[in-house]
């Protein structure tokens, strides 16, 4: 078998349907458009979501809840992140940034609790969870709160 020889599956291929192309097509004239209003125009046709005049669920379905505009968005640290800093290193929003723990600053910096850490460090962050605190003070370092 050569390259040449290669013929697609019988039936995998169709030919497009070829639309306002003479009376003898079957798609000439109006071609399957109908005749005048919104869906025979070029670029017609309803918006996403249009139930034909009935009311849209979006609007039949009730409002619930409320989003919180002074909602605080922190960065998120985890104690096990802080491993790849040496022993007695100071720990800060700069630190953090530099070595690709923290993309951007948000409302603040937060250490969460998740993993083991094994060296005293110093950690300057925006918030605490009293768990991490202790793991980080239980290791010989020290959490300051800015």
């Amino acid at each position: 078998m050569k390259l040449n020889d290669l013929k697609p599956a019988a039936g995998s291929k169709k030919n497009t349907k070829r639309l306002g192309r003479g009376v003898g097509s079957g798609w000439g004239k109006t071609a399957g458009r109908g005749t005048k209003g919104l869906g025979a125009r070029s670029g017609g046709g309803v918006r996403p979501g249009y139930e034909g005049g009935q009311m849209p669920i979006h609007r039949r379905l009730p409002k619930r809840g409320f989003t919180n505009i002074f909602k605080k968005q922190f960065a998120i640290v985890n104690v096990k992140d802080l491993a790849r800093f040496e022993e007695g290193a100071i720990v800060d929003e700069a630190e953090l940034i530099r070595s690709g723990l923290v993309k951007g600053r948000r409302d603040g910096i937060k250490l969460l609790a998740v993993g083991e850490i094994d060296r005293p460090l110093t950690v300057k962050v925006d918030a605490v969870s009293q768990a991490a605190k202790a793991k980080i003070e239980a290791a010989g370092g020290k959490v300051e709160v800015a």
